[in-house]
């Protein structure tokens, strides 16, 4: 499951909203770069940080929300 790709998630007046163009490589769908780059632009990384304790994860994270 792709959990920082939320395609029903509506934006709160508190969010910081960025825009990212992206190509993906051969075979990678467009959600799972997107969702890859909310991740390694917010909470997720291929290392352990502070951030793995964070209680509220759903709070902090990036979310991709919208392609096109």
């Amino acid at each position: 499951k792709l959990t920082y790709y939320t395609p029903d998630y509506e934006t709160k007046d508190t969010d910081i909203l960025a825009a990212f163009r992206v190509t993906p490589q051969p075979g990678v769908p467009p959600e799972e770069a997107g969702a890859a780059v909310a991740a390694e632009s917010s909470t997720g990384t291929w290392t352990t940080v502070w951030t793995d304790g964070l209680t509220s994860l759903d709070r902090y994270k990036g979310r991709c929300y919208h392609i096109e």
